[in-house]
């Protein structure tokens, strides 16, 4: 049965597939649920700026519904904005792109029950590196935005996503999807999009436990 489902989003390789499937399977997105660190107006793990938000939910064509929240407000933030999800857009589920980690799948399972909402985990338990390849071989194009150090060096940092890139990756000792936090995507294009997103570099970060490469949207002349 087809559901309106809200989808946890993070403009990541994940939640991009979580997203698609979902739409493939004759479910209707409602709204792109996003959670940004209101200190820095960037999205939360990922580092995204909200005009690239912007320009994703353009070209998804699906309406952005941002969580605006500093991190002790967290949880509380989303609680509610599961419920306007549901209460102003008709949502039924929220959708995410969860693979095997139970903490994870506990807290988002914990926020839907609260919300009243069932809560959809597409890519639950199916092998990591078979979700990263079929990411990949769908269309999708994503860019390394984040990694840990500790795994992974800055040379990552800006490599699109290619079945080459996965093996060097699983070669430095990383897991081939980095469930476990070792990188971060920022998708850029791919079957849902009705345009690429444009956007540029714009210099590396680092601090004791993370590399970032700082992107930024390009002002369309």
């Amino acid at each position: 049965m087809s559901k309106k489902f809200v989808m946890s989003y993070s403009c990541g390789k994940d939640s991009t597939l979580a997203l698609y499937r979902m739409i493939k399977d004759g479910h209707k997105p409602v709204a792109l649920l996003i959670t940004v660190d209101k200190k820095v107006s960037r999205t939360w793990f990922h580092g995204v700026p909200e005009d690239l938000l912007q320009e994703v939910s353009k070209s998804l064509n699906i309406p952005l519904l941002l969580v605006e929240c500093e991190g002790e407000e967290y949880k509380e933030a989303f609680n509610k904005a599961l419920k306007k999800a549901k209460e102003e857009l008709g949502a039924e589920a929220c959708a995410f792109g969860d693979i095997d980690l139970e903490a994870h799948r506990a807290w988002c399972t914990e926020r839907c029950n609260e919300a009243s909402i069932e809560a959809i985990f597409p890519l639950w338990l199916e092998g990591r590196e078979k979700l990263t390849f079929e990411f990949i071989d769908t269309g999708f194009k994503t860019v390394i935005k984040n990694v840990r150090l500790d795994v992974l060096s800055t040379e990552f940092l800006g490599k699109q996503l290619t079945k080459k890139v996965v093996e060097d990756i699983v070669k430095a000792g990383s897991d081939a999807c980095g469930e476990n936090g070792e990188y971060h995507t920022f998708v850029f294009d791919g079957p849902l999009f009705k345009y690429p997103i444009k956007f540029k570099e714009n210099g590396i970060i680092t601090n004791d436990t993370h590399g970032f490469l700082d992107i930024v949207g390009v002002i369309n002349e």
